[in-house]
């Protein structure tokens, strides 16, 4: 049953995050067992509450992986990435790995998908394509023609890649795998960059783009990826931080000198409300995005266990979706 203001929603697609993983290693303090996971999803709405005024049963939908209740401060101020009460799918409520999910706040976090948008495409937005479209559009302030760095090109940073190269902004990819750098330079990157490689990434970037980044984004999470970021700005430029650092990692040393010295901006960035989604969704529709790209492979709901049991070690290349019959 849905609770007044929300929904219960079949899931027909559901993307496998890494923040799943951290979520199923402990390292994330909303989780409380027993639990189900999962927070990357599209499906069909199958019941409503009666206080539901947008939406009714066979509505097409996705959601933000954090949900804003609306009437908080901060959903007040059209900051509903960040509400007071959040609600996020997997994390302080069961997920998407299953058949049906109850939502709550339907009205204000729903998001309709496009005819011709396909349920496994749409659970590629997930937290990884939203999230990567907050950080380069509305956090990194991305303009046609500056140079935006991508640490880390798992979902999230060739997300970031494609959605710069729409922007028509220069990107430089940055990982350590050889497979994941080529992926990288089909989604836009004009340059990679092999980390186990180069003994100064940041000297590196620095030098290719002609002084620094304008934009240099964390797409992984680690204390290299974020001194490697910072340091490859140019000055004024604007770190993002997307990637989560847990657990023992969560305080890496941050070179504050440098960021006084160059003026440089340190922002983080936690999802995209859905009001925001549509200029993303408008960018897909007309081909400017091609979020199918970063499929990697869809597997049944039954293998979800062992597939997020082996992420352990960053293995494969692209995003997992679970696709439900």
């Amino acid at each position: 049953m849905p609770t007044p203001d929300g929904v219960v929603v079949r899931v027909r697609a559901s993307g496998l995050c890494r923040s799943d993983w951290h979520g199923w290693k402990g390292h994330d303090a909303d989780v409380k067992v027993p639990h189900v996971p999962g927070h990357e999803f599209a499906g069909t709405v199958t019941e409503t509450g009666k206080d539901v005024l947008k939406w009714k049963n066979g509505d097409r939908i996705t959601v933000p992986f954090s949900m804003g209740c609306g009437t908080c401060e901060r959903c007040r101020a059209g900051d509903e990435q960040i509400c007071d009460r959040y609600y996020q799918p997997g994390f302080t409520g069961w997920g998407t790995f299953a058949e049906y999910v109850a939502l709550p706040y339907a009205d204000v976090n729903l998001v309709r998908l496009p005819d011709s948008m396909t349920f496994t495409t749409a659970a590629l937005l997930g937290c990884r394509f939203a999230t990567a479209y907050r950080a380069v559009v509305g956090q990194g302030r991305t303009r046609p023609g500056e140079w935006v760095a991508v640490h880390g090109c798992g979902g999230v940073g060739l997300s970031a890649t494609m959605i710069a190269r729409a922007l028509d902004a220069h990107v430089i990819g940055v990982d350590i795998a050889g497979d994941k750098l080529e992926l990288a330079r089909s989604c836009g990157a004009e340059i990679v960059i092999d980390a186990t490689a180069t003994a100064d990434v940041a000297g590196a970037i620095r030098q290719v783009s002609g002084g620094g980044a304008h934009v240099s984004i964390d797409a992984l999470g680690s204390p290299d990826t974020c001194r490697n970021s910072i340091l490859s700005l140019r000055k004024r430029g604007r770190h993002i931080q997307v990637g989560l650092l847990l657990a023992d990692q969560s305080e890496p040393p941050v070179p504050m000198s440098q960021v006084i010295a160059r003026e440089l901006e340190i922002r983080g960035t936690h999802g995209l409300q859905a009001r925001e989604y549509a200029g993303m969704l408008e960018l897909i529709t007309r081909g400017r995005l091609h979020p199918e790209k970063l499929l990697g492979k869809t597997i049944a709901l039954s293998q979800v266990g062992p597939e997020l049991a082996g992420m352990d070690s960053f293995p494969g290349v692209g995003v997992t979706v679970a696709v439900l019959a």
